[in-house]
Protein backbone atom coordinates (compact mmCIF):
# COMPACT_ATOMS: atom_id res chain seq x y z
CA UNK A 1 0.00 0.00 0.00
CA UNK A 2 1.63 3.38 -0.91
CA UNK A 3 -1.10 5.74 1.13
CA UNK A 4 -4.27 5.63 3.15
CA UNK A 5 -6.30 6.84 -0.37
CA UNK A 6 -4.49 4.10 -3.14
CA UNK A 7 -4.46 0.46 -2.99
CA UNK A 8 -2.05 -1.79 -4.67
CA UNK A 9 -3.50 -5.28 -4.63
CA UNK A 10 -7.47 -4.86 -4.88
CA UNK A 11 -9.52 -5.25 -1.96
CA UNK A 12 -13.29 -6.26 -1.97
CA UNK A 13 -16.03 -3.46 -0.51
CA UNK A 14 -19.58 -4.23 -0.43
CA UNK A 15 -21.85 -1.19 -0.51
CA UNK A 16 -25.49 -1.65 0.53
CA UNK A 17 -27.68 1.72 -0.12
CA UNK A 18 -26.70 3.81 -2.84
CA UNK A 19 -28.56 6.91 -1.61
CA UNK A 20 -26.92 10.19 -1.99
CA UNK A 21 -23.84 9.41 0.14
CA UNK A 22 -23.47 6.23 -1.26
CA UNK A 23 -23.05 6.53 -4.65
CA UNK A 24 -20.57 9.58 -3.96
CA UNK A 25 -18.75 6.73 -2.22
CA UNK A 26 -19.15 3.85 -4.79
CA UNK A 27 -17.35 6.24 -7.73
CA UNK A 28 -14.65 7.33 -5.14
CA UNK A 29 -14.19 3.93 -3.56
CA UNK A 30 -13.46 2.91 -7.83
CA UNK A 31 -11.51 5.34 -8.31
CA UNK A 32 -9.18 4.45 -5.36
CA UNK A 33 -8.65 1.07 -7.06
CA UNK A 34 -11.28 -0.78 -4.65
CA UNK A 35 -13.17 -3.89 -6.27
CA UNK A 36 -16.67 -2.59 -5.60
CA UNK A 37 -19.70 -5.14 -5.17
CA UNK A 38 -23.17 -2.82 -4.90
CA UNK A 39 -26.63 -4.01 -3.84
CA UNK A 40 -29.49 -0.73 -4.72
CA UNK A 41 -32.97 -2.47 -5.24
CA UNK A 42 -33.54 1.05 -7.11
CA UNK A 43 -33.03 -0.04 -10.86
CA UNK A 44 -33.12 4.05 -11.91
CA UNK A 45 -29.70 4.09 -10.10
CA UNK A 46 -27.98 1.08 -11.68
CA UNK A 47 -26.85 2.91 -15.21
CA UNK A 48 -24.51 5.38 -12.74
CA UNK A 49 -23.45 2.33 -10.63
CA UNK A 50 -22.13 0.39 -13.36
CA UNK A 51 -20.61 3.71 -15.13
CA UNK A 52 -18.37 3.66 -11.90
CA UNK A 53 -17.03 0.31 -12.73
CA UNK A 54 -19.01 -1.17 -9.40
CA UNK A 55 -20.58 -4.77 -9.75
CA UNK A 56 -24.33 -5.37 -9.09
CA UNK A 57 -24.85 -7.93 -7.14
CA UNK A 58 -27.52 -9.18 -4.74
CA UNK A 59 -27.08 -9.32 -0.76
CA UNK A 60 -26.18 -12.98 -0.55
CA UNK A 61 -24.02 -12.78 -3.46
CA UNK A 62 -21.85 -9.85 -1.94
CA UNK A 63 -21.69 -11.49 1.07
CA UNK A 64 -19.32 -13.91 -0.65
CA UNK A 65 -17.25 -11.58 -1.91
CA UNK A 66 -16.38 -8.78 -0.26
CA UNK A 67 -13.76 -8.45 3.14
CA UNK A 68 -15.38 -5.52 3.82
CA UNK A 69 -19.48 -3.83 4.36
CA UNK A 70 -20.56 -1.00 4.43
CA UNK A 71 -24.05 -0.11 5.13
CA UNK A 72 -25.71 3.24 4.27
CA UNK A 73 -29.74 2.77 4.48
CA UNK A 74 -31.64 5.60 5.50
CA UNK A 75 -33.44 4.20 9.10
CA UNK A 76 -32.84 2.18 11.94
CA UNK A 77 -35.11 -1.06 11.15
CA UNK A 78 -33.32 -1.33 7.57
CA UNK A 79 -30.07 -1.84 9.63
CA UNK A 80 -31.19 -4.20 12.33
CA UNK A 81 -32.89 -6.15 9.08
CA UNK A 82 -29.38 -6.37 7.42
CA UNK A 83 -27.05 -7.01 10.62
CA UNK A 84 -29.33 -10.02 12.02
CA UNK A 85 -27.37 -13.35 13.40
CA UNK A 86 -29.48 -14.80 10.88
CA UNK A 87 -29.65 -12.93 7.85
CA UNK A 88 -28.37 -13.14 3.92
CA UNK A 89 -25.94 -10.91 4.47
CA UNK A 90 -24.00 -12.21 8.03
CA UNK A 91 -24.56 -15.68 7.21
CA UNK A 92 -22.74 -15.37 4.19
CA UNK A 93 -19.92 -13.44 5.01
CA UNK A 94 -16.12 -15.07 5.07
CA UNK A 95 -14.74 -15.28 8.59
CA UNK A 96 -13.28 -12.26 9.88
CA UNK A 97 -15.06 -9.79 7.19
CA UNK A 98 -16.24 -5.80 9.02
CA UNK A 99 -19.27 -4.45 8.55
CA UNK A 100 -19.54 -1.13 9.03
CA UNK A 101 -22.90 0.81 9.47
CA UNK A 102 -22.96 4.22 8.09
CA UNK A 103 -26.48 4.57 8.92
CA UNK A 104 -27.86 6.94 11.42
CA UNK A 105 -29.01 4.78 14.35
CA UNK A 106 -29.15 4.91 18.30
CA UNK A 107 -26.05 3.61 20.03
CA UNK A 108 -27.59 1.09 21.85
CA UNK A 109 -28.75 -0.34 18.28
CA UNK A 110 -25.12 -0.81 17.50
CA UNK A 111 -24.03 -2.64 20.89
CA UNK A 112 -26.87 -4.60 20.67
CA UNK A 113 -26.26 -5.70 17.58
CA UNK A 114 -22.54 -6.26 18.48
CA UNK A 115 -23.83 -8.37 20.94
CA UNK A 116 -25.89 -10.24 18.47
CA UNK A 117 -23.49 -11.16 16.27
CA UNK A 118 -20.68 -12.29 18.79
CA UNK A 119 -19.38 -15.87 17.93
CA UNK A 120 -20.61 -15.41 14.04
CA UNK A 121 -16.48 -14.65 13.20
CA UNK A 122 -17.32 -11.24 11.63
CA UNK A 123 -17.11 -7.85 13.29
CA UNK A 124 -19.55 -5.16 13.22
CA UNK A 125 -18.25 -1.56 13.50
CA UNK A 126 -19.89 1.76 13.56
CA UNK A 127 -18.52 4.12 10.76
CA UNK A 128 -20.77 7.34 10.82
CA UNK A 129 -19.92 10.30 8.39
CA UNK A 130 -20.57 14.21 8.50
CA UNK A 131 -20.54 17.49 6.44
CA UNK A 132 -23.07 16.48 3.73
CA UNK A 133 -23.52 15.84 0.55
CA UNK A 134 -20.95 18.35 -1.38
CA UNK A 135 -18.31 16.64 1.15
CA UNK A 136 -19.25 12.99 -0.23
CA UNK A 137 -18.93 14.25 -4.00
CA UNK A 138 -15.16 15.81 -3.27
CA UNK A 139 -14.41 13.14 -1.02
CA UNK A 140 -13.85 15.04 2.15
CA UNK A 141 -16.08 13.45 4.55
CA UNK A 142 -15.26 13.33 8.28
CA UNK A 143 -15.89 9.86 9.38
CA UNK A 144 -15.79 8.74 12.87
CA UNK A 145 -15.41 4.67 13.43
CA UNK A 146 -16.06 2.97 16.59
CA UNK A 147 -14.24 -0.11 16.61
CA UNK A 148 -11.46 -1.50 18.56
CA UNK A 149 -7.93 -0.81 17.47
CA UNK A 150 -7.29 -3.51 15.51
CA UNK A 151 -9.97 -2.99 13.42
CA UNK A 152 -10.16 0.62 13.33
CA UNK A 153 -6.72 0.16 11.32
CA UNK A 154 -7.97 -2.25 8.92
CA UNK A 155 -11.21 -0.21 8.57
CA UNK A 156 -9.39 3.10 7.87
CA UNK A 157 -8.17 2.71 4.26
CA UNK A 158 -11.28 1.97 3.00
CA UNK A 159 -13.04 5.10 5.10
CA UNK A 160 -10.18 7.02 3.66
CA UNK A 161 -11.26 6.40 -0.19
CA UNK A 162 -14.46 8.93 0.86
CA UNK A 163 -13.02 10.92 3.80
CA UNK A 164 -10.29 13.64 4.55
CA UNK A 165 -10.68 13.02 8.27
CA UNK A 166 -10.79 9.84 9.97
CA UNK A 167 -11.18 9.57 13.61
CA UNK A 168 -11.06 6.69 15.99
CA UNK A 169 -13.90 7.50 18.74
CA UNK A 170 -13.64 4.75 20.45
CA UNK A 171 -15.68 1.14 20.86
CA UNK A 172 -18.87 0.07 18.87
CA UNK A 173 -21.64 3.04 19.29
CA UNK A 174 -19.36 5.82 19.84
CA UNK A 175 -18.92 6.82 16.66
CA UNK A 176 -23.06 7.09 16.54
CA UNK A 177 -22.90 9.01 19.70
CA UNK A 178 -20.04 11.54 18.28
CA UNK A 179 -22.60 11.88 15.21
CA UNK A 180 -25.10 12.76 17.63
CA UNK A 181 -23.45 15.47 18.91
CA UNK A 182 -22.47 16.87 15.19
CA UNK A 183 -26.63 16.96 14.47
CA UNK A 184 -27.40 18.65 17.84
CA UNK A 185 -25.12 21.49 17.08
CA UNK A 186 -25.73 21.91 13.27
CA UNK A 187 -29.29 22.16 13.85
CA UNK A 188 -28.53 24.64 16.32
CA UNK A 189 -26.74 26.88 14.30
CA UNK A 190 -28.87 26.32 11.58
CA UNK A 191 -32.24 27.90 13.43
CA UNK A 192 -29.88 30.84 14.93
CA UNK A 193 -28.63 31.52 12.04
CA UNK A 194 -31.98 32.11 10.47
CA UNK A 195 -33.02 33.94 13.25
CA UNK A 196 -29.89 36.31 13.30
CA UNK A 197 -30.14 36.85 9.97
CA UNK A 198 -34.23 36.78 10.01
CA UNK A 199 -33.51 40.10 12.56
CA UNK A 200 -30.77 42.18 10.42
CA UNK A 201 -33.63 41.70 7.58
CA UNK A 202 -35.82 43.42 9.01
CA UNK A 203 -33.51 46.33 10.00
CA UNK A 204 -32.49 46.66 6.35
CA UNK A 205 -28.83 45.11 6.22
CA UNK A 206 -27.88 43.33 3.24
CA UNK A 207 -28.28 39.23 4.54
CA UNK A 208 -25.50 37.77 1.79
CA UNK A 209 -23.11 40.83 2.98
CA UNK A 210 -23.85 39.71 6.26
CA UNK A 211 -23.28 36.36 6.20
CA UNK A 212 -19.88 36.45 4.35
CA UNK A 213 -19.14 39.06 7.17
CA UNK A 214 -19.75 36.61 9.82
CA UNK A 215 -18.35 33.81 8.39
CA UNK A 216 -14.59 35.85 9.29
CA UNK A 217 -16.03 36.53 12.79
CA UNK A 218 -16.91 34.56 16.07
CA UNK A 219 -20.33 33.54 14.71
CA UNK A 220 -18.77 31.90 12.32
CA UNK A 221 -20.29 28.51 11.66
CA UNK A 222 -21.03 25.53 8.99
CA UNK A 223 -24.64 25.69 8.50
CA UNK A 224 -23.99 29.32 7.26
CA UNK A 225 -21.07 28.67 5.09
CA UNK A 226 -23.70 26.46 3.30
CA UNK A 227 -26.54 28.36 3.73
CA UNK A 228 -29.18 27.24 1.23
CA UNK A 229 -27.93 24.20 0.82
CA UNK A 230 -29.48 22.29 3.52
CA UNK A 231 -32.92 20.00 2.58
CA UNK A 232 -33.12 19.25 6.06
CA UNK A 233 -34.41 15.61 5.20
CA UNK A 234 -33.11 14.25 8.08
CA UNK A 235 -33.37 16.86 11.00
CA UNK A 236 -36.55 15.29 13.01
CA UNK A 237 -35.12 12.02 12.68
CA UNK A 238 -31.51 13.22 14.17
CA UNK A 239 -32.92 15.32 16.63
CA UNK A 240 -35.27 12.04 17.50
CA UNK A 241 -32.23 9.81 18.15
CA UNK A 242 -30.44 12.88 20.48
CA UNK A 243 -34.01 12.97 22.41
CA UNK A 244 -33.86 8.80 23.00
CA UNK A 245 -30.15 9.02 24.35
CA UNK A 246 -30.12 12.06 26.51
CA UNK A 247 -33.41 10.22 27.71
CA UNK A 248 -31.57 6.56 28.39
CA UNK A 249 -28.46 8.01 30.17
CA UNK A 250 -31.09 10.57 32.09
CA UNK A 251 -29.56 14.06 31.01
CA UNK A 252 -31.58 16.94 30.44
CA UNK A 253 -31.13 18.67 26.89
CA UNK A 254 -33.45 21.36 27.18
CA UNK A 255 -32.24 23.56 24.00
CA UNK A 256 -32.18 20.13 21.60
CA UNK A 257 -35.66 19.70 22.81
CA UNK A 258 -36.71 23.29 21.71
CA UNK A 259 -34.16 23.12 18.18
CA UNK A 260 -36.17 19.91 17.49
CA UNK A 261 -39.61 21.55 17.87
CA UNK A 262 -38.27 24.83 16.13
CA UNK A 263 -36.62 22.38 13.29
CA UNK A 264 -40.30 20.77 12.25
CA UNK A 265 -41.57 24.36 11.92
CA UNK A 266 -38.87 25.58 9.94
CA UNK A 267 -38.58 22.75 7.28
CA UNK A 268 -41.34 24.31 5.34
CA UNK A 269 -40.11 27.54 4.72
CA UNK A 270 -36.38 27.31 5.48
CA UNK A 271 -34.27 30.26 3.89
CA UNK A 272 -37.21 32.47 2.90
CA UNK A 273 -35.95 35.12 5.64
CA UNK A 274 -39.24 36.81 4.67
CA UNK A 275 -41.72 34.44 6.29
CA UNK A 276 -39.32 33.29 9.21
CA UNK A 277 -40.75 34.25 12.33
CA UNK A 278 -44.14 35.45 10.54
Amino acid sequence: MNDMGQVNEKKKVGLVGAGRMGMSMIGHLCRKGFEVFVCELDPSKHERILEFGANLVSLSEMARHVEFVLICVGFDHQVRELVHPQGLLLGALQEDAIVAVLSTVHPSSMVQMFDDCKGLGVHIVDATVCRGGRAADKGELLSFIGAESSIFERLEPVVRAYSSDVVHSGGVGTAQAAKAANNLIMWACLVANHEGLALAKRYGVDVEQLRHALLGSTASNAPLLNWGDQSMAWADDDMEIVAAMAKDVNIALPQSGLIRELCRTLKPKRYDLDKYGV
